[in-house]
Order: structure tokens, then sequence, then C-alpha cells
């Protein structure tokens, strides 16, 4: 009969060791996980203010105003502007407004400071 008892305390002391080291490694997943989720909500919540920042960023006038102040363009004006046609010299359209291509707004005024 001691045998018996023997090996039962001994299961219920492995039993008892187990059950404390798998509450113990629950609690830590938990506060991992809400450590984790809190850490999304942060990120989340950059993430959007950098969409809001991108956008204010991105707005034409801005994007205007960096243009004329850094890269010194300028609006493009008849005497300024190039027009560029495609294909042959002889099928192309004369350099005239109506076939030919002309360049960005923007995009011109370089080439027009440097004549």
């Amino acid at each position: 009969m001691t045998r018996i008892n023997l090996m039962l305390l001994l299961a219920v002391v492995a039993s008892a060791i187990y059950l404390v080291n798998v509450q113990y490694e629950s609690r830590r997943l938990f506060t991992e996980l809400d450590k984790a989720q809190n850490e999304e909500r942060r990120l989340s919540s950059e993430l959007e203010q950098l969409k809001v920042e991108k956008r204010a960023e991105a707005t034409s006038a801005r994007v205007e105003k960096l243009a004329r102040e850094k890269l010194q363009m300028r609006l493009v004006q008849p005497a300024i502007t190039t027009y560029v046609s495609y294909g042959d010299a002889a099928s192309a359209p004369k350099n005239t407004a109506q076939g030919a291509v002309t360049s960005a707004p923007l995009a011109t005024a370089s080439a027009g400071a440097r004549q």
C-alpha cells in the first residue's frame, strides 16, 4: 500500500507543479498579448497621423510653392513653351498648339530659365 500511496503522492505533486507552470505561462502570454495589442493601437494611430501629414504635404498648392521656391520653376508661358512632336518630322504636325504636345506647366520652366 505504501508504494501506491507514494506513486499517487508523486503524481499529485507533478500535476500540481505542471498546473502552476501552465498558469504562469498563461499569465505571461496574456501580458505579451496585451502589450502587443497596445503596440498595435499605437502604430495604427501613428499610421493615421502619417497619412494625414502625407495628404497635407501633397496638396497642389504646396507642391507648386516648392516648385517655385526650391526648383525655381515658373508657370508656362507661350514664349518659353517647348512643343514636342513624336514620329517622323514629315508626318508630324508643325509646331502648333493644335497638333503638338506641351510639357507639364512647371516642367518647362527650368528649360526656359536657361535660355
